[in-house]
């Protein structure tokens, strides 16, 4: 008879161990990497007359026209990346550093790089931009209209009420060893900053957002998932998982100032006007209203990084218990 009870006790523990460990994988919209938006951007004469082709993640169509991508509706998609379409003082430009590439063994991923964007102005006047490739979750607000404060133009997240507990996706990286960066504004000739090491990253960090009748958006942080990968990985990493963490982890081991309420997020309010958002403190236990979710071929802000340093991604999903 004790032997029966303590097969039975066996049993019910394997079956609590199981359900403990039980979890759900949701593939993201589009998250794939399958599907594409194409664009064909045609350029002003004044810079070369070239046509550009940009991409986005979304449905697969093909937009041949010089204007603003459409994220509603029918080709409703949560993400954009750093493709831009932009258009100054009448002078209309493209700019790509984000596309699709094929994966050995098939099935396609998306391909980030930092590159240095260099247009020649009535065949004379050089200009170089430092642009790093990224995919994120929100809107680029186009046409750029200005190279001034360029996180004017990101509406970012997106609405959000879940509660994963990993993010989950493929990626292998190029990342150069070297420790120092350019700078290009455009403005000046591109300058070498030493003493910085680049390094490509992924992000997500889930929000509960209010806005006050003064059009102002503010919110608390109600989790955060936060890696940066320093040094190349030539093969895919398939699967790997960055854990979601609730609440306050400003006293965590893995803590960095960088994971906290410094980035410079802007979220078009209801009035129309792309503010920043005022992130205010931790709440663990809040109902996220977004999530911002990024992935970077460079850690540092607009013109900045090492270029060449490149990033793949394939497969995002997110992870829940059961």
């Amino acid at each position: 008879m004790q032997r029966i009870i303590r097969f039975i006790v066996f049993v019910l523990g394997l079956a609590f161990a199981h359900s403990a460990y039980a979890e759900r994988v949701e593939q993201v919209p589009f998250g794939t990497m399958e599907s594409w938006t194409t664009r064909y951007i045609k350029e002003s004469r004044l810079i070369g007359g070239q046509t550009r082709t940009l991409y986005c993640i979304g449905p697969n169509r093909t937009i041949t026209e010089n204007a603003a991508y459409q994220y509603s509706g029918k080709w409703s998609s949560p993400w954009t990346c750093s493709n831009a379409y932009a258009k100054v003082a009448g002078i209309e430009k493209g700019s790509c550093t984000a596309s699709p590439e094929k994966r050995s063994g098939g099935g396609t991923c998306a391909r980030l790089d930092v590159k240095m964007q260099e247009v020649k102005v009535l065949g004379m006047i050089d200009i170089s931009v430092l642009a790093a490739g990224t995919l994120f979750w929100g809107r680029t607000l186009e046409p750029i209209t200005s190279a001034k404060d360029p996180y004017r133009y990101l509406d970012m997240g997106v609405p959000f009420t879940k509660r994963p507990k990993a993010l989950m996706f493929d990626y292998r990286c190029q990342v150069s060893p070297e420790t120092w960066v350019w700078v290009a504004k455009g403005l000046s000739a591109p300058k070498k900053q030493q003493g910085q090491h680049d390094e490509c990253e992924v992000y997500m960090f889930l929000q509960r957002r209010w806005e006050t009748p003064d059009g102002k958006v503010h919110a608390v942080r109600v989790a955060t998932a936060y890696e940066r990968f320093g040094k190349t990985q030539t093969a895919w990493v398939n699967a790997h998982r960055l854990p979601l963490y609730y609440g306050d982890i400003t006293g965590k081991a893995f803590y960095k100032p960088y994971m906290g309420f410094v980035k410079p997020f802007r979220a078009v309010n209801s009035k129309g006007k792309n503010v920043p958002i005022q992130e205010e403190g931790w709440d663990a236990n809040a109902t996220p209203t977004h999530a911002i979710l990024m992935m970077t071929s460079s850690r540092f802000e607009a013109f900045t990084g090492h270029e060449g340093n490149t990033l793949w991604i394939d497969n995002v999903r997110l992870v829940y218990d059961e």
